[in-house]
Order: C-alpha cells, then sequence, then structure tokens
C-alpha cells in the first residue's frame, strides 16, 4: 500500500510528524531519501520532538554520523547522516549492525551511500519539493 502526507508548510510539520509516527507505528529502521535541502533534519527533529525528545538535542550528525537521544522512558533514538560515508567499511566501522539491530528506532538520512546494508524491513520514505515549496513524503508498504 502506498502511503504520503503532505506538508503545506513548516508550521504543519508537527502534525505531519504526528500523522506519519501514527501511519508507521511499530517501524524500527526508517531511511529518508531526498536531495539536499529538502528537509530530511527538520523533519527527524519533528519526529524526535513528537516522540518527547528534546528538541534542543536533535541536530544534523553530519560530522559524527550517529546521534544518540533519549525518549522520556530512557529508550535510545538513532540518528544518521551518511551523506560523508564514502565506502561502507565507514559505517561498519560505528557498528552500524549493532544499531539496527538494538530494537531502537534508527532515522536515516543520506541511506543511498549505505544502502547495500540495509536490511530488507527498512522503511524507505522519499521526500519530494513541489515546485510551490511544499513536501511531500511518501512511501510503499513491503
Amino acid at each position: 500500500m502506498r502511503h504520503s502526507i503532505h506538508i503545506a508548510a513548516l508550521e504543519s510539520i508537527d502534525s505531519a510528524a504526528g500523522q506519519f509516527l501514527e501511519e508507521t507505528r511499530g517501524r524500527k529502521l526508517i531511511a529518508f531519501y531526498a536531495p539536499m535541502g529538502a528537509g530530511k533534519t527538520t523533519f527527524i527533529t519533528a519526529v524526535c520532538r513528537a516522540l518527547g525528545v528534546d528538541g534542543d538535542a536533535v541536530s544534523s550528525p553530519t560530522f559524527s554520523i550517529v546521534n544518540e537521544y533519549r525518549l522520556p522512558d530512557g529508550e535510545p533514538v538513532f540518528h544518521f547522516d551518511f551523506y560523508r560515508i564514502n565506502r561502507l567499511a565507514e559505517a561498519l566501522d560505528i557498528g552500524f549492525y549493532d544499531y539496527i539491530d538494538s530494537g531502537s528506532l534508527c532515522l536515516m538520512e543520506w541511506p543511498e551511500n549505505i544502502e547495500e546494508l540495509l536490511p530488507e524491513e527498512t522503511l524507505r520514505v522519499s521526500i519530494s519539493v513541489l515546485p510551490d515549496g511544499s513536501r511531500t513524503l511518501s512511501w510503499e508498504d513491503r
């Protein structure tokens, strides 16, 4: 089944994040595909905020590759940015499989750089930027 969520403006991103979490409930591995500047980090920040993570704690892990946030119950959420990954070995060196096998929520930016490492159950979400500046998130259940 195909899903999509339209985000007309930044003011509606929190609502879209809540809807996204409802529609993807139970999914732990989520990969976001989008061009530079499409709002991957902004949307992941909204998702984390909806989960109860301190919004000020969320930032792009571009230089560290992975950031760890905590839900109110102490459960970790892992936020990856694979933009600077040039070789699959770099993802393996940070313990990528340990993270994705942890059972914790893993939110990934630039997953195309490690596509070969992603398990089949990874939810692949595309973010499209429309001419009017709005965004559409879309994904398919497998």
